[in-house]
C-alpha cells in the first residue's frame, strides 16, 4: 500500500493577475513543488467579489469561489493568501486569518507599510508566519535576503530602483528626449502604467515598499507618510542631457542608510554615476543594491512585476511556510522585533551631492550673484555650465552639501529679479 501525500490546504483570496498566475504556477509546477516540499499546496477556496463573473485570468472549478470570511473560515484552510490589494478589506481579512489560527502570505506592500506593527504582532501572538516575499520588487528574492542571507551581517545602507513605471518613464525619456506626458501615455497603453498612475509616478508605491525594507535593514519601523517623497514628473529631457554630459543617469530611487542615533529614508529621482549598476537598470526591472559591513556591496536584479514573476514569491511563500509546518517551526519571527525606536532624520539634515538648474536673465554678473549666494550658505561649487537661449539655463553640480543649507539659498536665489524659473533641484547619489 502506498502513503498518501501530505496536503497543505490554501485559501487565496483574489483572482487577479497575480492570483491567477499562483493558480496557473501550482498547477504548472506541482510535481516540483511537491518534490521541494514533501505536500501538495491544494488550493480548496479562491474569495472573489463577484464568483458569476464570466471572463477570469485563468480557469478555475467554479465550486472554489466563494467570499472572504467563507474561504479564511474553511477548517480545511492552512494558509491563506491575500493578493486583494489595498488596506480595508485587506487588514481585516489578515487578521481575521490569524486569528483562526492560518498562516498568512500577502503581496500587499501598503497593508505592510501602514499596518505591518499590527499584523507581525498579531501574528507572533497567535503562533502564526506571515511571509511577503512579493511585496517588494515582485520576483526578485530581496526580502528572502535580507531576512536570511544577509542575517549574519549588518546592513548599513541601500539604494533601490523598486518602482517598474518610473524606471521604464525615464529609462525610455533618457533614450529617446522625449517629453514625460508623452511617454507616461505610452507606459499606459503597454500596461505598465495604471490609468490613474499617481502612486507609482508620485513616489508612494516606491515610499512603502522603502518602509518595508527600512524595517528588515535596521530592525525598526518607520511612519510612511513621513518618509520625504518626491516623484518623477518634474524631470525634464533638458535635465537629463545634462546629467549625461556629467557623467549621470537619472534612477527613480528609494535610498535608505543607518545613521545609528536616526534612519536616513527618502524617495526621489536622484543623479546615479554612469560606471554604478543602478545605472545599467532599464526598462521596468527593478533592482536593490546593498551596503553591508561583511559583505560590502550587493546587487539583487529581476523583474519588480508582472503575473508570472510575481507569483513565483508568491508560491515561494507557500513553500517556506509548509517547511516551516513540517518542522514544527511556525511562528518563528520572518523580521526581528523592534528593538529600539528611533527617528527618520529629518530631510533638511541630510548631506548629499546636488544637480541645480535655473533659468535666469542674460545679462552680466547673474552667474556670480548666485554663485555668491550658493557659497554664503556654505554651498560649494564643483561644475557650472552655462548655456544660452532664453532664459539662459545655468546648470551646477554641488559638493556634499547639507539640505537645509541648499534649500536656504535656494530660497534666496528664487527671489532674485534675474531669475526666471524656480530652480530644478535633483539630489546625487553616491
Amino acid at each position: 500500500m502506498t502513503r498518501s501525500t501530505p496536503s497543505i490546504g490554501v485559501a487565496l483570496l483574489g483572482l487577479g493577475n497575480v492570483g491567477g498566475g499562483v493558480v496557473r504556477l501550482l498547477d504548472d509546477n506541482a510535481h516540483a513543488i511537491q518534490a521541494r516540499l514533501g505536500a501538495r499546496l491544494h488550493v480548496r477556496a479562491i474569495a472573489v467579489r463577484d464568483p458569476d463573473k464570466a471572463q477570469r485570468v485563468v480557469e478555475v472549478d467554479r465550486a472554489l469561489l466563494t467570499d472572504l470570511e467563507h474561504a479564511i473560515a474553511r477548517p480545511d484552510v492552512d494558509l491563506v493568501c491575500e493578493l486583494i490589494g489595498g488596506t480595508t478589506d485587506a487588514r481585516r481579512a489578515v487578521l481575521a486569518a490569524i486569528a483562526a489560527g492560518k498562516h498568512v502570505v500577502t503581496a500587499n506592500k501598503a497593508l505592510l507599510a501602514e499596518h505591518g506593527a499590527e499584523v507581525f504582532a498579531a501574528a507572533e501572538a497567535a503562533g502564526v508566519d506571515v511571509y511577503y516575499e512579493a511585496a517588494v520588487c515582485g520576483g526578485v528574492p530581496i526580502i528572502r535576503v535580507l531576512r536570511e542571507g544577509l542575517a549574519s551581517d549588518r546592513v548599513e545602507a541601500l539604494w533601490g530602483i523598486v518602482n517598474g513605471t518610473s524606471n521604464y518613464i525615464l529609462s525610455t525619456m533618457t533614450e529617446t528626449r522625449r517629453a514625460f506626458a508623452d511617454i507616461l501615455r505610452d507606459a499606459q497603453a503597454l500596461g505598465y502604467a495604471e490609468a490613474d498612475p499617481a502612486l507609482d509616478i508620485g513616489g508612494g508605491d516606491a515610499a512603502h515598499k522603502l518602509a518595508i525594507l527600512v524595517g528588515l535593514c535596521f530592525g525598526t519601523t518607520v511612519d510612511v507618510h513621513a518618509i520625504p517623497t518626491e516623484g518623477i514628473a518634474p524631470v525634464a529631457p533638458i535635465d537629463l542631457a545634462y546629467a549625461e554630459r556629467f557623467g549621470y543617469v537619472v534612477k527613480p530611487l528609494a535610498i535608505a542608510r543607518d545613521h545609528g542615533h536616526a534612519v536616513e529614508a527618502r524617495v526621489h529621482p536622484a543623479l546615479v554615476p554612469g560606471n554604478w549598476l543602478l545605472a545599467d537598470v532599464s526598462g521596468a526591472k527593478n533592482a536593490v543594491y546593498v551596503q553591508s559591513y561583511a559583505l560590502g556591496g550587493s546587487m539583487y536584479y529581476g523583474a519588480g512585476a508582472g503575473m508570472l514573476p510575481t507569483a513565483m514569491a508568491v508560491v515561494s511563500d507557500m513553500i517556506e511556510i509548509g517547511r516551516n509546518m513540517y518542522a514544527r517551526a511556525a511562528g518563528a519571527p520572518v523580521r526581528p522585533r523592534p528593538a529600539e525606536a528611533r527617528p527618520l532624520l529629518p530631510l533638511a539634515d541630510i548631506r548629499t551631492k546636488y544637480y541645480l538648474r535655473f533659468g535666469v536673465v542674460d545679462q552680466p554678473g547673474v552667474l556670480g550673484q548666485l554663485m555668491t549666494i550658493l557659497g554664503a550658505h556654505r554651498v560649494s561649487i564643483a561644475q557650472v555650465v552655462q548655456g544660452t537661449g532664453e532664459p539662459v539655463q545655468v546648470v551646477v553640480v554641488t559638493h556634499e552639501a547639507r539640505e537645509g543649507d541648499m534649500r536656504a539659498a535656494l530660497a534666496e536665489i528664487d527671489r532674485l529679479a534675474v531669475v526666471c524659473e524656480a530652480a530644478r533641484v535633483i539630489r546625487i547619489a553616491g
